[in-house]
């Protein structure tokens, strides 16, 4: 059986990660498993690029944003929803052609339009698609926060800037409706929580015969495991002596990232407990950390973009807790990585979060948006972060374990192509 996983780069994003984690465990389990790409490094033996010349690529991203623009409510929403208007036929492709099964990542942003999307499904081959995210089902956005609309048709889209009963997220909607008829499509949710929103969607219901799975996201739980956090520290140039938080995402300034809410935990921590300004250091990782200005009332650790997986570990493994202030999310890998390295996580009790974090037992839960409890929550993990560590290691072997992942997976393409 050959299976091909498709998606838009092999490094870029939290899906890429995720989905290159995924090949090479199944390719570690014996499953014959090949990447398809856009963009990429290249380097993965496994991993095959598109082969469309940079300047071709630019202007299918451009196009696909650009022609959102119009109908966008304001800036801050561009790439909150995909109009999936630009973007590349791959169904001749020869992985495509030799494939048994077609297995689907993020193909947003100019790498696969609806149009071509609907080409690849037509050739009859078994599907699966791993939701990363709300848009396969979906009128056009990739979280839907309050909105209820992808139940029945999508239309009056908070998103758009002149919501209307036939506007563009009702469109894309029949679109995919169309699309997904009798198509042999298996969704699956990283987390329980985008399961449960893909069974309630008009798109995915039981009744069109589309199935939809639950199977976490692997880590390499022997890169990322516990390790001496002293003599780490040493290497790392990091205070030994200090109370060390991580915080980190793709873009520190994604307002779904929650940096606002983090920040007003910290300031009130600082009130709280004014000795810890000597004694609480804060690192951070990822693009736009600038935006924290001097905000901050903790000393700062800038590690701006991390590409190396063993680098990334090492911050895990460095901190005593990692905080995640996520308004929106799914099963981030960065909670998965943390709790691998036995590092205990304080985020808001959303998306999938909570199916990963057990409050007081690997980590601690907030109500989400309360970033006063958020703060409480950091504190009450420092006092007692080894143990919830400990707990959190144990959870993260049990369930994100790379050959635990891949037998799920084995087991899912033998029954959909049995």
């Amino acid at each position: 059986m050959k299976v091909l996983h498709i998606n838009k780069s092999d490094h870029v994003g939290g899906a890429a990660v995720a989905a290159v984690r995924l090949l090479d465990a199944l390719h570690q389990h014996g499953t014959d498993v090949r990447m398809l790409v856009l963009e990429g490094f290249g380097d993965h033996a496994r991993v095959e690029l598109l082969g469309r010349s940079g300047i071709y690529r630019q202007m299918m991203f451009l196009g696909e944003v650009f022609s959102f623009v119009p109908f966008e409510k304001n800036r801050q929403n561009r790439f909150s929803f995909s109009r999936s208007r630009f973007g590349f036929d791959i169904s001749r492709h020869p992985l495509v052609r030799e494939a048994d099964v077609i297995h689907l990542h993020w193909i947003n942003q100019g790498f696969l339009s609806l149009k071509g999307l609907r080409k690849l499904i037509d050739l009859g081959k078994p599907v699966v698609w791993t939701l990363h995210d709300t848009w396969p089902f979906t009128g056009g956005c990739h979280y839907p926060g309050t909105c209820g609309g992808f139940t029945s048709t999508c239309g009056q889209c908070p998103m758009l800037k002149s919501p209307a009963p036939d506007d563009l997220s009702a469109r894309q909607h029949e679109t995919k409706e169309k699309i997904y008829k009798d198509a042999a499509i298996t969704f699956v949710g990283c987390s329980r929580w985008m399961q449960k929103m893909a069974a309630g969607s008009s798109l995915v219901r039981k009744d069109l015969k589309h199935e939809v799975e639950q199977i976490f996201n692997p880590v390499d739980t022997w890169l990322f495991r516990p390790v001496d956090k002293m003599k780490l520290r040493q290497s790392l140039g990091l205070p030994e002596g200090k109370n060390l938080l991580l915080f980190g995402a793709a873009n520190v300034a994604d307002p779904r990232k929650g940096i606002g809410l983090l920040l007003r935990a910290l300031n009130y921590i600082a009130q709280k407990e004014p000795e810890l300004k000597e004694k609480l250091e804060l690192m951070v990782f990822g693009k736009n950390i600038e935006v924290l200005g001097g905000q901050l009332p903790f000393k700062l650790h800038s590690y701006d973009v991390v590409t190396s997986e063993v680098e990334m570990a090492g911050l895990y493994q460095a901190a005593d807790l990692f905080v995640l202030p996520s308004m929106q999310d799914n099963l981030p890998n960065t909670v998965v990585e943390s709790m691998a390295c036995g590092t205990p996580v304080v985020a808001f009790q959303i998306g999938g979060v909570p199916e990963m974090v057990h409050h007081m037992k690997s980590g601690f839960l907030s109500a989400p948006g309360k970033s006063k409890e958020l703060a409480l929550g950091i504190l009450s993990v420092l006092e007692n972060h080894a143990e919830l560590g400990r707990n959190a290691r144990i959870f993260a072997e049990e369930n994100f374990d790379p050959e635990v992942i891949a037998q799920q997976y084995q087991k899912l393409y033998q029954q959909i192509t049995g």
